[in-house]
């Protein structure tokens, strides 16, 4: 499946509530606290992709099988290097909120860096990393101890 066939905004609330394994309820829940960005239609309906199915299992996973709350995972994701993943040059992270303040991710921060304020969020590699990673940790080893003075 190539990036724009996951990316596509194909399920209603009720077919990614099935698929997911998720209560529409607790999606309504995910996509108020910035877990998740679904695509909205003109007429405010949310449409879910595979990235957004794939992103909430593994919400559900996290919730009940590795015992973290809605605020432990926004706290992971916020962890998320996206400066690294994206790649931006120092200049550009040096101008982002994300990078700047981890608490919240990259996607919700109100002052995006050169490189992203004209990306949609819900379709760029950081948001969608969930895709291609069922374990965070593995897709950063190869960088070694990251910190922010590591980053430059």
């Amino acid at each position: 499946m190539n990036d724009v066939e996951t990316t596509r905004p194909l399920y209603t609330l009720r077919i990614a509530a099935e698929l997911s394994g998720v209560s529409k309820h607790s999606i309504r829940q995910y996509i108020d606290r910035g877990l998740i960005i679904p695509f909205k239609t003109e007429t405010e309906r949310h449409l879910f992709s595979q990235v957004d199915i794939k992103r909430l299992k593994n919400i559900r996973i996290d919730l009940t099988t590795n015992g973290l709350n809605i605020a432990g995972i926004k706290r992971i994701m916020a962890q998320t290097p996206c400066w690294l993943i994206k790649p931006c040059t120092k200049e550009e992270y040096l101008q982002c909120g994300s990078y700047l303040s981890s608490d919240q991710p990259c996607w919700l921060s109100s002052e995006k860096g050169p490189s992203c304020s004209q990306t949609e969020c819900r379709t760029c590699s950081v948001y969608e990393i969930v895709e291609r990673c069922d374990d965070i940790k593995e897709l950063f080893k190869d960088y070694g101890p990251l910190s922010r003075t590591n980053a430059s």
